[in-house]
């Protein structure tokens, strides 16, 4: 059976209209052509996040999200997506859009990086800005406050 799954690692947060959440993002693979199978995401420090950076893409710095794409078939979706909340709260502040509507933003694109989205090029982020932008707006929940 499809499911998603909210985790925390080192840190306490309650994600809000989670059952919302859960129908937005199986509507958005739907929509896309995919198949959910199982999704985890995985709410976590900046520390956190940074390890896991570090030790799985050589990579030393923070970053909001990072995504494990699991799956064994095409247009299947299984993977695991884990979010900074401290990543989050700052980039709200500092693009002043709200932390639902960050949040939101971010977990639609970690689902987008599980449908084959991109976001190493100018044209491939405009693209994967574009279908944010495109599912943020029928999302039916939590909008900006």
């Amino acid at each position: 059976m499809p499911a998603i799954h909210f985790f925390e690692e080192d840190i306490s947060f309650k994600l809000k209209d989670k059952n919302k959440v859960k129908a937005w993002v199986k509507a958005t693979i739907a929509s896309e052509g995919y198949q959910l199978q199982e999704l985890n995401y995985i709410f976590c420090s900046d520390a956190y996040l940074l390890q896991i950076n570090r030790q799985y893409l050589n990579h030393d710095t923070f970053t909001d999200i990072i995504t494990f794409d699991n799956s064994e078939k095409e247009k299947v979706v299984t993977g695991d997506i884990f979010i900074s909340i401290d990543r989050i709260r700052e980039n709200a502040a500092k693009f002043d859009t709200g932390l639902a509507n960050e949040l939101h933003r971010v977990i639609i694109h970690g689902a987008l990086h599980l449908l084959g989205y991109t976001d190493k090029t100018s044209d491939a982020k405009k693209l994967m800005t574009s279908k944010e932008d495109h599912y943020l707006g029928i999302r039916n929940f939590t909008k900006a406050r």
